[in-house]
């Protein structure tokens, strides 16, 4: 039996609550659920939550303490596990003092893993599954970089048997994958501008509120960050080569609405691009690299040629490419890298990988 927690019931938070009470989750007892705002804790007895009710719960639930959160949880006689389903920075800060409590973290959140370096290594010395003893406690981010796609448990699978990773290379957004496949393709694309598909985009609900928050490429850094650091390599998003695809003028411009005006703009720009590329038979594709070896790690805009795997993705999908000695030719993982129900499946996942360590 597990004790779980979960911090955050927006889109992720919700559908994993969902899961949890379609399967009948055996031997996981959700005890706790909290907002920014209100919280609600089992008793002393630690009974399960109705998961079918957690939202009235909620509603009647007290002030939001993550610090009597976090003791609740690590005071029951069975294993804790605090479930983070936010973005947020200052509860990625709280993750060492809750492995200090004895408590594992499973978390979509990529600021704990991708952030300053120091926090990383505070959460990686007290995790079992990350320093090397085996112990509990244990943190889980399978979900930080291709949703439920299994790649970081992959590229640990490597790194712990000893295989050498020579580069790991994706395409890891899932908006610039839909963009880049429907703009730039050798059989003519779907004949919109740039900053049509961007709009068409934006409205499925693909792209953050302004989409200069997938186009600066910052999402695609933090996952290749993260993927660095669990190679091996101490990647910082404060010296990482970052491609900024928001043309210049409009990286300031006020709102995402007058960015969306304007960016019509620059379509002869973009258009150019992907005909230059057009003719030496090439694509363009978004992508992140991490070079362990050369020390080439970054984000950028590239071509390839149309026989490449990247240029023949379909839809939003994500692929990650890992090139290693004992692949030389690659071990290829691909598909749906966004979306609330295959991230909360990757969570799920990483539940379920700590209660049979622990149980």
């Amino acid at each position: 039996m597990v004790n779980i927690g979960i911090v955050g019931s927006g889109l992720v938070g919700s559908e994993l609550l969902q899961q949890l009470k379609v399967t009948g989750a055996k031997r996981l007892n959700v005890v706790g659920f909290t907002t920014s705002k209100k919280m609600v804790l089992s008793d002393t007895a630690y009974a399960p939550l109705d998961l079918g009710q957690w939202k009235e719960a909620l509603q009647q639930g007290v002030a939001a303490d993550l610090g009597v959160f976090a003791k609740y949880l690590s005071s029951g006689k069975d294993h804790g596990i605090i479930v983070d389903c936010t973005a947020s920075d200052s509860v990625a800060e709280l993750y060492p003092s809750w492995l200090q409590l004895g408590l594992s973290v499973v978390t979509p959140n990529k600021k704990g893993f991708s952030g300053p370096l120091e926090l990383y290594k505070s959460i990686k010395s007290l995790s079992g599954n990350l320093n090397g003893s085996g112990k509990a406690p244990f943190a889980y981010h399978e979900s930080t970089v291709g949703a439920g796609l299994p790649v970081l448990n992959t590229l640990a699978d490597l790194v712990n048997t000893g295989d050498k990773v020579v580069k790991i290379e994706g395409i890891f957004s899932g908006t610039l994958s839909y963009l880049f496949n429907n703009f730039s393709s050798l059989t003519g694309g779907n004949g919109q501008s740039f900053s049509e598909n961007v709009k068409v985009a934006k409205e499925l609900g693909y792209t953050e509120p302004d989409p200069r928050d997938d186009l600066n490429g910052m999402d695609v850094a933090r996952k290749v960050t993260i993927c660095g650091r669990l190679a091996g390599v101490d990647l910082d998003l404060s010296t990482l080569p970052v491609e900024n695809i928001v043309p210049g003028p409009l990286q300031t411009v006020a709102s995402a609405d007058e960015f969306m005006a304007k960016l019509p703009e620059y379509d002869a720009h973009f258009a150019q691009m992907n005909e230059d590329a057009k003719k030496e038979g090439q694509v363009l594709r978004c992508v992140g690299l991490v070079d362990v070896q050369g020390g080439q790690s970054g984000v950028k805009l590239t071509k390839y040629p149309g026989s490449h795997p990247f240029a023949s993705l379909q839809g939003s999908d994500n692929i990650i490419k890992f090139t290693t000695e004992y692949f030389p030719n690659g071990l290829i993982i691909q598909g749906a890298g966004a979306g609330a129900a295959v991230t909360a499946f990757g969570i799920f996942s990483d539940i379920l990988k700590v209660q049979g360590r622990v149980e």
